[in-house]
């Protein structure tokens, strides 16, 4: 019975080993795609004039105003009754919180509005790793940027063939970092 355990779990240490042998993987900086994709420029234009356009315009009007009643409030507090007064200091305490309640939800818009516009990007990038991956016959593709090591003679890296697949000109380089984001 021992003899019988020992030969099973020599076979299956023996059959992990041969699949591991026959596994090929890939890698890529999935981020470094994304930043080369036309696709995520034009989302980048988009998504800035959306913020422009439409949020900071909206957030100056409100700024606009607060500055108008407090520049008021300053001028005319010691005429008025301590009931005008009350009621100015209300307004001008309801806008702060206008201002304060548009910029977070402005926020929440704005990744609202990058996921709408990316997710098309990366589920494209995704499927062109995924068809130069069946292509190559890889099992695995990492995402080069969280390894910590990859031996480039079992690895292949697919940059290069993931933007002949989508079409990406040869020469074109990922915008250079600032300030740790791309």
């Amino acid at each position: 019975m021992k003899k019988c355990v020992t030969l099973i779990a020599l076979f299956c240490l023996c059959s992990c080993v041969l699949a591991l042998a026959q596994t090929k993987s890939g890698h890529i900086d999935f981020e470094e795609l994304i930043s080369l994709m036309p696709e995520r420029d034009s989302a980048q234009v988009k998504l800035q004039k959306f913020y422009t356009e439409e949020l900071v315009a909206t957030y100056d009007g409100i700024v606009a105003e607060y500055q108008a009643k407090l520049a008021e409030y300053e001028q005319r507090k010691a005429t008025w009754s301590s009931l005008v007064l009350e009621t100015k200091e209300r307004e001008l305490f309801q806008i702060q919180q206008r201002m304060q309640e548009f910029s977070e939800n402005a926020q929440g818009e704005m990744a609202q509005m990058n996921n709408i516009l990316l997710t098309p990007v990366y589920n494209k990038a995704r499927e062109a790793i995924q068809k130069v991956a069946k292509e190559l016959g890889l099992t695995y593709v990492y995402d080069s940027t969280g390894l910590l090591y990859i031996d480039e003679s079992q690895s292949i890296h697919l940059l290069d063939r993931v933007k002949v697949e989508l079409k990406i000109p040869a020469d074109k380089v990922a915008p250079s970092v600032i300030g740790g984001q791309r």
